[in-house]
């Protein structure tokens, strides 16, 4: 592929980046502004945005290459990532907005009325957070290696110069309208080349795809029991991703975030019927990258090797820039979510102007994590933050809005031992220290046991310490489920008096 073409497609993909962001910088002036956007984004700008961040490295790579590697197994993952929308939109969605909260420890607070949950949540939140920041940014060196043959490490750092300029610089109003086209330009980038893709496989004679061709390397010694790990951690991780759940504080009103959600559900099942095409295809013209490292490089070799001359080298170029695009944008949504965690948690004042502070720290880590930690596919290393997530936040989200009983001590067992467990299963298994059999199956898809563990924990220890029941406890549980159009008012004849009307 001619590496002029490529670097054009990612110049033109990071100035339009700093471009549109600009455009939200010229109306980001309140701190309302840059921590949730005022909350007037309306569904559809809303849902663009979330699907903008939540289609992330593995999405646009990952998902392709694990097909290429291992079959349509692999498709129980864009599955999973869409159907967590739909758990999101039944238990979460529209009590999360009530909640008049800005982060997750925001909500962990004002429903426990405890500063120590919060903490607690702050530190998950920012450790999730790292974890899923770390796969977009190898995706991002790995992209411009293979087409540029640029240094693994240039792609990460171009992808966090990039990203903490237009997080610091315009906070949550600016990067909803980054996300949002950011959307549109990665559904474009798979989209059109899908179609030419095709279009050279029906003229080649429409070969047969043997999908039953497997890899060198196996998967899990364990592949059902992998499957339900990667169900649930999917399913139930989504609702607590912090990039996700940011977005929803930015809805005017719990009803626009049911709206948002539904939206949602239609962008990112759009998309995830393209990947798969690319994994099937990748079987037939990049038929050396299963017994490789790189499967993930499929969507950005097929146009290439199926369409060949200038045409080919165009639609890669285009691809490239989706792939980009989709690091950028994901990687401001978790910048966004951590740098927001980080000022009001650890820095010592809040504000526009410390929130800037936060914003290269919340960066920093992740990229020093992406320049050591390399091999793994990113789709499992994105399926990781999943299981973290589903394991901590799921359970607190869950039990906080609908369970009137959950108790401080038991939020902190739960994240403790459902959360914690399932970070140090994460740690142990990028390490390479457990390779094969029960053990690694366990510690690489851990969701299957550290979700019910979290959700035990909370509630028993929460039934053993009922006296902790924070005394607003109806209050709170008010406000997430009455609708917003019940408005206090003063009865006929009563004067001060309080009733309820529509």
């Amino acid at each position: 592929m001619s590496q002029g073409y490529t670097v054009a497609a990612v110049a033109v993909v990071v100035v339009a980046t700093v471009l549109v962001g600009g455009f939200g910088l010229r109306i980001s002036r309140t701190t309302s502004d840059f921590y949730v956007a005022s909350r007037t984004v309306r569904p559809a700008l809303n849902a663009a945005a979330i699907s903008g961040e939540y289609l992330s490295a593995a999405s646009f790579l990952g998902v392709a290459g694990l097909v290429l590697l291992h079959g349509p197994d692999m498709l129980w993952y864009p599955v999973g990532y869409t159907a967590g929308y739909l758990v999101l939109l039944v238990f979460v969605a529209a009590p999360l907005r009530r909640s008049g909260a800005y982060t997750l420890p925001d909500f962990a607070e004002g429903r426990l009325e405890s500063r120590p949950v919060r903490r607690l949540v702050s530190v998950f939140v920012v450790g999730a957070g790292w974890l899923y920041l770390i796969p977009q940014l190898q995706g991002a060196g790995l992209t411009l290696k293979i087409l540029t043959g640029a240094p693994y490490w240039f792609g990460g750092v171009l992808v966090a110069v990039v990203v903490v300029v237009a997080v610091a610089a315009g906070g949550m109003r600016s990067i909803t309208f980054v996300q949002a086209f950011q959307y549109w330009l990665k559904l474009t980038a798979l989209l059109v080349p899908a179609i030419f893709l095709l279009l050279a496989w029906q003229g080649d004679g429409r070969p047969r795809v043997d999908l039953a061709l497997t890899s060198v390397a196996v998967r899990a010694d364990h592949p059902l029991y992998a499957t339900y790990g990667l169900i649930v951690a999917t399913f139930l991780g989504t609702m607590g991703l912090p990039h996700v759940v940011v977005r929803f504080y930015t809805s005017p009103n719990g009803r626009a975030a049911r709206r948002t959600t539904v939206v949602v559900l239609a962008l990112v099942g759009a998309f995830y019927l393209l990947p798969p095409v690319y994994g099937a295809l990748g079987r037939l013209y990049v038929p050396e990258l299963p017994y490789g490292t790189d499967a993930d490089a499929a969507v950005l070799l097929l146009p290439e090797r199926a369409i060949g001359g200038l045409g080919g080298e165009l639609l890669g170029a285009l691809v490239a820039g989706g792939a980009f695009a989709a690091f950028l944008s994901t990687a401001s949504g978790l910048t966004m979510a951590v740098a927001g965690v980080l000022t009001q948690d650890v820095l010592p004042s809040r504000g526009v102007r410390h929130f800037r502070l936060a914003t290269p720290l919340a960066m920093a880590v992740p990229l020093g994590g992406s320049l050591l930690v390399s091999g793994m596919p990113v789709a499992d290393s994105v399926g990781m933050a999943f299981a973290v997530s589903a394991s901590s936040f799921c359970p607190l989200l869950v039990l906080g809005i609908w369970w009137r009983r959950l108790t401080p001590p038991g939020a902190v067992a739960g994240l403790l031992l459902g959360g914690g467990l399932a970070f140090v299963a994460t740690l142990v298994t990028v390490s390479g220290a457990v390779r094969t059999g029960w053990p690694h199956a366990l510690l690489a898809w851990p969701a299957v046991w550290s979700v019910p563990v979290g959700f035990l924990a909370m509630i028993l220890v929460s039934l053993a310490t009922r006296s902790r029941i924070p005394p607003g406890t109806n209050a709170a549980m008010t406000r997430f489920h009455l609708p917003e159009t019940l408005k206090p008012r003063a009865r006929a004849g009563t004067p001060g008096g309080k009733g309820v009307t529509r």
